[in-house]
């Protein structure tokens, strides 16, 4: 069976990008670590594994590949859209992480970018890169998800700082970070998108605690990757909101945008590899041969060129400077992703049989144990398939909004 990962692309790259694509790979050639190269890097890496993971990324920074798309005045690359997918496709084909500085990179740094003073861009930026400071988000509250603007979570100005109150949840990547962007209503008499302010937060203060608590949401994988955040007269110096005290939404607008940008140009990338990893499985279990078994494998190859289809026409978008993605691209995009890594986990523990319900006694899940429970959650989150189908059907195809349940009749006679 051949590589979901082959293929050529039709798309002609300028040639800046060509340049960059050789200068990468070269790089890559001479620097892609061994023990990395195939690795699928797990929701909870091992201790090992994170010392690893860590050595790479500081060898990625001192080589100037953090951070890229930022502007040069700011220690990025200035790279454009398409180089960026260059990029991706290179660490794809050396088999190696393209690791990030997570938040901090797409969320954080674009915000500060687009809306912050000199002064704290100079201030702000560097320890992203270098990864001193590490992001997690304080947006969505119990009662303010898809009504982020609802949200309750108050702050109070003290002299020069602002003291926090409230409570935050779904906070991923809290064990790590010691750094909370957080929205907080700061004019509670303003309307309800107004009277908002962004605020970078600082998880302690002068090696103290500073009025956040965490508690972890155990998921079902039994990893605690998520929180609950509670701030409990939390501080924070005025010269770290972003935007000016009640602008936060507009702040809010450019991190939001940032992380629903995705990565459709080279996400088929993850997939491929996967894909592979399913043959070695069924190859392993002497399943190749099986009819139904190969049907499956050719249904998921076929979905992989689908999903790598869709990014090279994001690409020829890129490369020709048209606008790169519309309303109905990103929610068909996301129906069709989540739905497949769905289908093809239970297909994968099919394979896999029997002992598919078998966990270890410290509930330690293998690879596909992982990936199917982790994906129950991809048609929900970052917009529901619900969400999705009805704004494809309303906004880009026009249909009439479905009755509200008021506006229904009883059926007559």
């Amino acid at each position: 069976m051949t590589s979901a990962a082959a293929g050529t692309s039709p798309i002609e790259y300028t040639a800046q990008a060509d340049a960059f694509r050789h200068e990468i790979r070269d790089w890559l050639d001479e620097n892609a670590p061994e023990d990395l190269r195939g690795i699928l890097v797990p929701r909870d890496p091992s201790p090992e594994l994170t010392r690893r993971l860590a050595d790479w990324a500081a060898r990625m920074a001192d080589a100037g590949y953090m951070c890229v798309a930022w502007p040069t005045e700011y220690g990025g690359r200035g790279l454009s859209g398409i180089e960026v997918a260059v990029m991706n496709e290179e660490f794809g084909r050396a088999g190696v992480p393209r690791l990030t500085r997570g938040m901090g990179e797409s969320l954080v740094g674009p915000a500060v970018i687009n809306h912050a003073t000199d002064e704290q861009k100079r201030r702000i930026l560097p320890p992203i890169i270098s990864g001193d400071h590490v992001f997690c988000q304080g947006f969505s509250e119990p009662d303010a998800g898809s009504d982020l603007a609802s949200l309750r979570t108050t702050g109070v100005v003290d002299g020069d700082e602002l003291v926090i109150n409230g409570q935050k949840v779904w906070t991923s990547g809290y064990y790590q970070s010691n750094w909370i962007f957080v929205l907080c209503r700061t004019d509670p008499a303003a309307p309800k998108h107004r009277g908002i302010s962004y605020v970078l937060v600082p998880i302690e203060r002068d090696g103290q605690p500073n009025g956040i608590r965490f508690s972890p949401i155990t998921r079902i994988t039994g990893v605690a990757s998520f929180a609950e955040t509670f701030f409990d007269d939390c501080r924070a110096s005025l010269d770290d909101v972003i935007g000016g005290l009640h602008d936060g939404w507009r702040v809010a607008m450019t991190t939001l945008g940032s992380e629903r940008g995705g990565s459709a140009t080279t996400q088929h990338v993850a997939f491929a590899r996967e894909w592979d990893h399913l043959v070695e499985l069924a190859r392993k279990r002497g399943r190749t041969d099986d009819p139904v078994v190969r049907n499956q494998l050719a249904w998921a190859f076929a979905n992989i060129e689908v999903i790598r289809y869709t990014g090279l026409e994001l690409l020829a978008a890129l490369a020709a400077g048209r606008p790169a993605a519309n309303l109905g691209n990103g929610s068909s995009a996301k129906i069709r992703w989540s739905e497949y890594q769905r289908r093809m986990a239970e297909f994968a523990l099919d394979i896999v049989g029997p002992e598919a319900f078998y966990v270890e006694d410290d509930y330690r899940l293998d690879e596909w144990q992982e990936t199917f429970l982790v994906t129950r959650s991809h048609t929900i989150w970052g917009g529901t398939a619900e969400i999705q189908r009805n704004i494809l059907a309303e906004r880009v195809l026009g249909m009439p909004r479905d009755p509200a349940p008021a506006d229904l009749k009883e059926p007559q006679p």
